[in-house]
């Protein structure tokens, strides 16, 4: 005997087929989710660990700029106590410069060169003399820029050819003018008072 069944099975398995598409996108929806919860979550706290890191570096790199800048203070104030040490060091050299300047001229003075005038402008001094000829201006000059401990780079300004008259005679000299640096003492040791006078310093007139 033929079964026939009338009712509506078709309708029934699409029913069933949407049922089971409609679970199957919640769950995917649901997993889709759970997904981005979890790479979401990852990245946030990989951002909040670089962040802490940033803080860190942010922070030694504050220290670092705090400590740069108290090392160039440090070497600020210590340029500055040395150039006040040096500029007490040329003070007290200074003192006894005069005698030492004095003395040195009368050093390398070779025979024959009378100096008429000596002035001195901070570390120049600037001579005016008289030589029985121009071979002892050279000797001079020499003797100022090669033999000195005190004196250095002389530069003969003016040279000239002159007469001077004693009682009813005269003779013929040659006036000079010229400039010559006093080194400082920390750059030059100083001479002792007893010490042997160098060569072109034996007689004056």
């Amino acid at each position: 005997m033929i079964r026939i069944n009338l009712l509506p099975h078709r309708e029934a398995k699409r029913k069933q087929k949407q049922s089971a598409f409609v679970a199957l996108m919640a769950l995917g929806g649901l997993v889709g989710a759970g997904i981005v919860l979890l790479v979401g979550g990852y990245n946030a706290s990989q951002i909040s660990v670089q962040n802490e890191r940033n803080e860190v570096l942010k922070q030694a790199s504050a220290e670092l700029d705090k400590k740069i800048g108290e090392i160039t203070t440090l070497k600020e104030e210590i340029a500055a106590l040395q150039a006040r040490q040096q500029a007490v060091e040329d003070l007290q050299g200074d003192r006894n410069q005069p005698v030492y300047l004095l003395d040195e001229l009368v050093r390398q003075a070779p025979d024959g060169v009378h100096l008429k005038t000596v002035k001195q402008d901070g570390q120049r001094v600037i001579l005016t003399g008289a030589a029985q000829s121009q071979e002892r201006v050279a000797e001079l000059l020499r003797n100022l820029s090669s033999h000195s401990a005190w004196l250095e780079k002389p530069d003969l300004t003016e040279v000239r050819a002159a007469t001077v008259t004693q009682s009813k005679s005269a003779r013929k000299v040659v006036e000079f003018t010229l400039a010559v640096s006093i080194k400082r003492a920390r750059n030059s040791d100083a001479p002792d008072d007893g010490a042997a006078a160098k060569p072109g310093a034996s007689g004056k007139s």
